[in-house]
């Protein structure tokens, strides 16, 4: 299978080395608006690297792969739907609801699979609580709380460009939560705060977030995010139900330390990272992708559910700026 990447920053350089590694691949080809980029990536892989977009997808690829800059992922992904190419693309698939919206109903219009970068629903721990819900092994579910929590912030050139930390961090959250529970959100109240660095604020932005959300079943949702977690990356998931409770990244990598006396958990060693944090997941995602592009199997992350995440994350910070409950009623869908 050969295999077109575009965009070798950060995730997009992780996952080049990724699909190397996997054997399915029996070749990739990536490209890069910056060609130096792409060159060093090429010669680090042994990989060919081409000038550009509308050349790779001319090269005979049977899957494209889309890690630019937010601001790249809508047009390159109507370019893998124009020519008819199996396309993943890394979230968001744009940069505003108006857009997500209308390639929502450009690739239902069309015949091509898009598989959105959602990792977290391959993560071993979040589809044993999907699993643990659906079973109704904890009865009904009363309370969830979720949260990402970064070690340390992004660069600040990224921040004007990621959308604001609900649609950039928290978005993985409210994807999960629909993935994990089978419901939707109904309203949102959202808050945030700023003791970082300035360019947060600059940018109209908050470096932590907290929102109150919830469920079409009643279920209450308690979702955090923050740019400054010293302690490591703090990932996490509980669920908590009339039988039981389960949690998913409470393990001895946690990004805490207990007050209690005598007590060794957890005992270490810390993630530093969201690719090291999800490595198998991302590795298990690209799999799927494979299969999708084999047409063995359908999207495991649509477009649409891409949409309704990003409904709830544009609900998040126009309830952050008005200071105000938010229907997801009052967020446009489709």
């Amino acid at each position: 299978m050969r295999i077109g990447l575009a965009g070798v920053g950060r995730i997009g350089a992780f996952h080049a080395r990724t699909l190397q590694a996997l054997d399915f691949v029996d070749e990739l080809i990536v490209t890069d608006a910056d060609p130096a980029a792409a060159k060093a990536v090429a010669a680090e892989l042994d990989v060919p690297a081409v000038p550009d977009v509308a050349s790779l997808l001319a090269s005979g690829v049977d899957g494209f792969v889309i890690a630019t800059a937010t601001p790249g992922h809508a047009p390159l992904l109507r370019l893998g739907v124009a020519a008819g190419i199996p396309t993943f693309c890394e979230k968001p698939v744009a940069g505003t609801l108006a857009e997500t919206i209308a390639l929502a109903k450009l690739v239902a219009s069309e015949d091509v699979p898009v598989h959105v970068g959602f990792q977290r629903r391959f993560d071993a721990g979040y589809q044993r609580a999907r699993e643990a819900v659906a079973s109704g092994e904890l009865g009904f579910v009363h309370t969830i709380r979720a949260n990402t929590h970064d070690q340390a912030p992004p660069h600040a050139s990224y921040i004007p460009t990621s959308g604001g930390i609900f649609r950039d961090c928290n978005v993985h959250d409210f994807d999960i939560l629909r993935f994990v529970t089978g419901r939707e959100v109904a309203s949102v109240y959202a808050t945030g705060g700023n003791k970082g660095a300035a360019f947060f604020a600059e940018a109209g932005d908050v470096d932590t977030g907290g929102a109150l959300l919830t469920l079409d079943d009643g279920t209450i949702v308690l979702v955090s995010s923050t740019r400054y977690n010293g302690g490591g990356h703090d990932v996490r998931m509980e669920i908590h139900g009339e039988r039981g409770a389960i949690a998913v990244g409470l393990d001895h990598s946690l990004a805490m330390r207990s007050a209690e006396e005598g007590v060794d958990f957890p005992r270490g060693p810390r993630k530093w990272s969201f690719m090291e944090r999800f490595l198998p997941a991302y590795q298990a995602e690209l799999t799927a992708f494979a299969d999708v592009v084999r047409g063995v199997r359908p999207s495991p992350c649509t477009v649409q559910d891409a949409l309704e995440a990003f409904r709830v994350a544009e609900a998040c910070e126009r309830s952050r700026a008005e200071g105000r409950p938010v229907a997801l009623s009052e967020i446009e869908g489709i």
